[in-house]
């Protein structure tokens, strides 16, 4: 049976950078990488809105990207 080891953690605001010229939304990105693998997401939550506040543009959304090394 094959397992998967988490060894890598990153984050990602999604902000709102308005409307272009032909008025489709434009997502501006911060990636934040090398996030402890043993963040919980209220964490990850809290330093996200921490760090949103110091952006120019509004923040829509938080990802967390994770690796994994699969093993057999």
């Amino acid at each position: 049976m094959a397992t998967a080891a988490l060894i890598d953690s990153a984050m990602r605001l999604e902000l709102d950078g308005g409307l272009d010229e032909d008025n489709k939304p434009v997502v501006k990105y911060k990636n934040f990488a090398n996030v402890k693998t043993t963040s919980t997401p209220d964490q990850l939550y809290a330093v996200a809105n921490a760090l949103s506040g110091l952006q120019v543009y509004p923040l829509v959304m938080i990802k967390r990207n994770d690796s994994f090394a699969i093993h057999s």
